[in-house]
């Protein structure tokens, strides 16, 4: 095995030598058939310019989870507005290893995810507005029961509002009592909707 991981870190060193170590050979080595040179190439290219745009466009193609992961780390840590709205996309994937992973790594951008959970909130696609309440568990906003309030009094699907209601009845306050009850009366032929706003003002109140 020794001798097997010697002959790879050569053919790795081989690689990265072929290509120029300035931002334009990142790019390149990010599309080198070697996934141990992209997932080099996905590290060392976070400090170029445009480096958001080249990862994205490597991310939609990429099938190596190690590459993936990479991947990811880089758009968490840059973190600019491009990033953001890539992760974003992502919600739309049919992947859902893809999706899953977007989510977790908007969940380690609070400040930056923040200004475009209302917009997620109020997406046509029901799932996306699902995942946006998903995020939001870990997003730590002082906005959050308000956000999840306005979902369980404007939203018109079960499902986004049983997801809503479940955070709510973790985070929420006496604030949202008036929201759970209302929810209450919107769903009252639906079993779990009554059951979890119950639950949910009986764990408010007891507070």
């Amino acid at each position: 095995m020794g001798f097997v991981k010697k002959q790879k870190d050569r053919r790795i060193e081989q690689n990265e030598r072929s290509y120029q170590r300035n931002c334009d050979g990142f790019k390149l080595q990010l599309n080198d058939p070697d996934p141990a040179v992209r997932r080099w190439a996905a590290r060392d290219i976070i400090q170029c310019p445009d480096a958001s745009t080249a990862l994205l466009e490597r991310l939609e193609k990429e099938e190596t989870v190690e590459v993936r992961q990479a991947i990811f780390t880089s758009l968490i840590n840059i973190g600019d507005s491009v990033a953001v709205a890539g992760l974003v996309e992502c919600l739309r994937s049919e992947d859902a290893a893809l999706r899953n992973e977007a989510i977790e790594a908007m969940k380690q951008l609070p400040e930056e995810v923040s200004p475009v959970i209302r917009e997620l909130l109020n997406d046509d696609d029901p799932d996306v507005r699902i995942f946006a309440v998903n995020i939001l568990e870990a997003l730590k906003h002082p906005d959050v029961e308000k956000w999840l309030m306005e979902v369980l009094e404007t939203d018109s699907h079960v499902n986004v509002c049983a997801t809503a209601l479940d955070l709510l009845a973790e985070v929420g306050t006496e604030k949202s009592l008036t929201s759970l009850n209302y929810l209450k009366a919107r769903f009252s032929s639906e079993p779990y909707i009554q059951f979890a706003v119950n639950v949910a003002i009986e764990r408010i109140t007891n507070e």
